[in-house]
């Protein structure tokens, strides 16, 4: 048996790894084509997984939030479009939501009058960047939502 981390700083992946209570030895074990100096070398920060590594170990130790965190966090493309999801509770994510939506709602005259001539003036900009910053909060919800969704399946509180 591997011996167990004493490092405070670990990050996502570590973390998913010995939530499973996992060592890297164990870890590579199940996940086949991923080696245990691999494993080493992603958790330590010396190399970046590739995205079918992430999306071996986000099943292999049950947590779909590293396919997010890599595509929000260390994919190039996805550090620019994809909305960072946090894992919460279903009630703080619907709360959350609704509270964007009503916002949203207040805001979507405005929004109708910044872009029905397709144009954004520069009197007009400020109010469309708080717009789209509302949004980006709802994408981010959204994407909570769907985390959720996936680890509820994974865990079995629903039913596929």
């Amino acid at each position: 048996m591997g011996r167990r981390s004493v490092r405070e700083d670990k990050n996502i992946y570590q973390k998913a790894r010995e939530s499973n209570g996992l060592t890297r030895l164990e870890a590579a074990e199940l996940l086949e084509y991923i080696s245990e100096d691999k494993i080493e070398k992603i958790e330590s920060g010396k190399a970046l997984p590739r995205p079918e590594e992430v999306m071996t170990m986000a099943k292999a130790y049950k947590t779909p939030e590293l396919c997010n965190y890599y595509c929000s966090h260390e994919c190039p493309i996805g550090e620019k479009y994809v909305a960072p999801a946090e894992v919460k509770d279903l009630s703080q994510i619907t709360l959350e939501m609704l509270a964007t939506l009503n916002t949203l709602n207040v805001e979507k005259n405005r929004l109708i009058e910044i872009t029905v001539d397709g144009k954004i003036t520069e009197e007009e900009l400020d109010d469309f960047e708080r717009i789209r910053t509302q949004l980006a909060g709802m994408a981010s919800a959204i994407s909570s939502l769907s985390l959720w969704v996936d680890k509820a399946l994974e865990s079995g509180k629903i039913e596929k």
